[in-house]
């Protein structure tokens, strides 16, 4: 049980340094965003840690493993253990979500109790996620605009070698533009544009016993018409064959998408069958 007093996010902080946050986020190329260090109390994210070590297969997890990706997220609240919980109810708390619509310039942006697609998320050596543009729609509420993602990085002595950088890519797929290792108490915040394209595409090469762990918390915007596709890979230049696959995987999570959000199932039903079809047994 988390016994510090000092806040979790310093507020006092971050507020001080909010024109010149706020002047940064939205002129950073290839796409608004910035990168933190430091972001939380450390007392606090340590606990996180000690949290997530206690977690077993047992314990609700996702397994999002496709021919984009392979990692897994547990996005229940009352799943989680207190600190991470306790963290997440923060980062959705209205002061925080003021503060964000204040850096990033986009008002009026509202938290996602259901944690949709975010959370907590895992992989271990030989994890990836593709380069891709997030799902612009929530797909339980049609009129919420997905609008701006917020992870913050677990993994102390996280080392160069294991690899697993956040690579931020030109609107056009032509050239990665930033790496950013996801070291421990780094925060990297960015708009979630159609062509906010992102992901660590290559396998890291962690020792066993290592993960690459974050929260991820997305917020969202409620409009009239807003513009709706599903998580979209983009395969490299110089992939070759692997664009063929990358875009029947994109073709087989769009469906997966429409059908999620009309019959208002959840992700863990997917997971279920990756298992079934990865021959491993549920637990």
């Amino acid at each position: 049980m988390l016994t510090t007093t000092t806040p979790i996010f310093d507020f006092d902080k971050w507020n001080s340094q909010l024109n010149e946050l706020s002047k940064k986020y939205q002129e950073a190329g290839p796409y608004p965003h910035i990168v933190l260090e430091n972001f939380l109390d450390p007392e606090v994210l340590d606990a996180c840690i000690e949290e997530f070590n206690k977690l077993n297969e047992s314990d609700g997890w996702i397994n999002y493993k496709h021919y984009n990706e392979n990692k897994r997220g547990l996005n229940k609240l009352d799943l989680l253990p207190e600190t991470i919980r306790e963290t997440i109810n923060e980062l959705n708390s209205p002061e925080f979500v003021k503060w964000l619509s204040a850096i990033t310039g986009i008002e009026n942006l509202q938290k996602d109790d259901s944690l949709e697609g975010g959370g907590i998320h895992q992989s271990g050596k030989g994890g990836y996620l593709n380069v891709h543009a997030d799902f612009t729609v929530h797909p339980h509420h049609r009129n919420w605009q997905r609008r701006v993602n917020v992870l913050v990085y677990l993994n102390p002595d996280w080392k160069e070698e294991y690899g697993g950088k956040l690579e931020l890519w030109d609107k056009k797929m032509k050239g990665c533009e930033e790496k950013v290792l996801p070291v421990y108490n780094r925060c990297v915040i960015f708009n979630t544009d159609a062509d906010s394209y992102h992901g660590h595409p290559e396998p890291t090469t962690c020792p066993d016993n290592v993960y690459r762990r974050s929260i991820a918390l997305y917020y969202y915007t409620i409009e009239e018409n807003p513009y709706r596709r599903a998580t979209y890979y983009q395969a490299r230049p110089g992939d070759g064959n692997k664009k063929l696959l990358v875009g029947i995987d994109n073709a087989m999570v769009s469906l997966y998408t429409n059908i999620k959000g009309r019959l208002g199932s959840n992700d863990k039903i997917v997971s279920n069958i990756l298992k079934v079809f990865s021959g491993r047994k549920k637990k």
